[in-house]
């Protein structure tokens, strides 16, 4: 009985792997289609796919349920960065498969169409978007102006 836990355990996780790299790939091909003066600001930023927000950022945000945060950008926007600063890291967006996932079936959203939005969405932090800069942005775009 141990051993089929434990077989599931792996095959479990061999099958999280694997969603977690279709969307990554999707994610790539998504930044590809972004408009070249976009892509080539953000070119170094990593786009990570992964389950849920560790525990530290869960704690950082307050959030009462990873399910809460469907991405995240760490890294020092383009408005706060100097030609002399010295990078500590590197500037990574973070995708959290699980929360985007439900976010889906709760939404009847297509995964893909959330994948962008959440992409774009963090994206816009590294140019120093605020979420109320990105909504008003989206208000704009939604009312055709």
């Amino acid at each position: 009985r141990g051993a089929d836990v434990g077989e599931r355990a792996v095959r479990e996780k061999r099958a999280s792997d694997q969603k977690a790299a279709e969307a990554e790939a999707l994610a790539d091909e998504i930044f590809r289609t972004l408009p070249p003066l976009l892509r080539d600001a953000a070119s170094g930023v990593a786009i990570r796919v992964v389950d849920f927000p560790d525990e530290e950022t869960t704690a950082d945000f307050g959030l009462e349920s990873p399910y809460e945060l469907l991405g995240l950008y760490r890294g020092v926007s383009l408005d706060r960065k100097s030609t002399l600063d010295v990078p500590l890291d590197v500037d990574m967006v973070f995708l959290y498969l699980v929360p985007i996932e439900a976010y889906c079936a709760e939404t009847g959203e297509a995964f893909a169409q959330v994948l962008r939005h959440v992409l774009i969405h963090e994206i816009g932090h590294h140019f120093g978007f605020s979420d109320a800069d990105m909504a008003a942005i989206e208000d704009s775009a939604d009312d055709g102006g």
